[in-house]
């Protein structure tokens, strides 16, 4: 029995860096498929075996996460996906000619709920069409993430601005990247590792997007830094008890809502209302208070699911093992 990490995930299989520099395909073991709902992810250590004459190794057990990046399974109605295991900061990709604000916000809850640092890069800023644009966007997005929160642009064109990338990521730490399919976030990382070792295609000239390219989730080794987590552009990004995450994201919405007269006030009609208020005094976006009301329906829907499905299995609240408490909000650091 080794020790190793989960560096690559594809076909299903993870590709497992051994103590000893080897790099094994690996499969899951039979007892965790049938014992636990916990499989291997890009960032796992885990224990693995390699038996003679046998062409992939076995992992066999997978150590706690510290952190873990969880959606909502697409394909299920109430299922997590963990995405990833075991990194340090959550860098989101935005193409800076075409910020998608709503995505935006939803990215953010999710990086802020694994309780990692987060930094926003806007991408592909030599596409811009003036160092005034660029600036414009770059305060814009700031105003969103908030203060606390260090929003980075990068171009090919500027090395300073990939090296500002590049030192977020330092020795022995793993930063997770993820953005929507077309951003530019292979581009990113051939940046930064100074050679094309991910595969790019040329962006349309209409509109500055590309195609979606990485197909696998992969650790990369940085010279001089540490490892990043290159992921397939993520189309569905559906919550997953992201009730933290979002009070991180929206920090601002509530703060006006611990004002409101009714503790249970759904910012809508009630009286006294201090969100709305606020929105009528043009303080803060109604397209935000919208995204804050959709994500937080659409989480306790997912809630009420699983306690649905946990009713119809028979099973009791004591039954059910609880997340372990998170002390504090999550970091929203530099």
């Amino acid at each position: 029995m080794q020790k190793g990490q989960v560096v690559k995930l594809d076909r299903g299989y993870p590709l497992v860096r051994m103590e000893d520099g080897r790099l094994v395909r690996c499969e899951q073991a039979a007892s965790l498929l049938k014992g636990s709902q916990v499989r291997a992810v890009v960032g796992d250590v885990v224990e693995a075996t390699v038996p003679d004459g046998h062409d992939k190794g076995i992992i066999e057990s997978i150590a706690p996460r510290s952190r873990a990046f969880v959606r909502k399974d697409p394909t299920e109605r109430a299922v997590p996906q963990v995405l990833a295991a075991n990194f340090d900061r959550v860098i989101v990709a935005q193409p800076l000619a075409d910020v998608n604000v709503r995505r935006l916000e939803r990215e953010l809850v999710l990086a802020y709920e694994t309780g990692a640092t987060v930094t926003v890069v806007l991408t592909k800023a030599d596409l811009a069409e003036s160092e005034e644009h660029v600036a414009e966007v770059r305060e814009r997005v700031s105003a969103l993430v908030g203060s606390d929160v260090q929003t980075l642009v990068v171009s090919e064109n500027d090395l300073s601005s990939v090296e500002a990338v590049r030192a977020l990521v330092p020795p022995n730490t793993t930063a997770v990247l993820i953005g929507k399919s077309g951003v530019g976030k292979s581009s990113m990382v051939n940046m930064l590792v100074g050679e094309d070792i991910q595969d790019t295609t040329p962006v349309r000239n209409r509109d500055g997007k590309g195609r979606h390219t990485t197909v696998s989730r992969e650790m990369v080794a940085i010279p001089q830094g540490g490892w990043i987590v290159d992921m397939p552009g993520v189309r569905g990004l559906g919550m997953w008890e992201a009730d933290a995450g979002i009070g991180a994201a929206f920090a601002d919405v509530e703060a006006l809502a611990e004002r409101c007269r009714f503790r249970d006030c759904r910012h809508e009609n009630e009286p006294g209302c201090a969100v709305r208020a606020a929105v009528e005094a043009g303080s803060i976006a109604p397209e935000r208070i919208a995204s804050y009301r959709v994500l937080k329906q659409e989480t306790e829907e997912v809630r009420e699911r699983r306690e649905e499905a946990r009713r119809m299995r028979g099973e009791k609240a004591s039954d059910v093992r609880k997340k372990p408490i998170r002390k504090g909000k999550p970091r929203r650091k530099r």
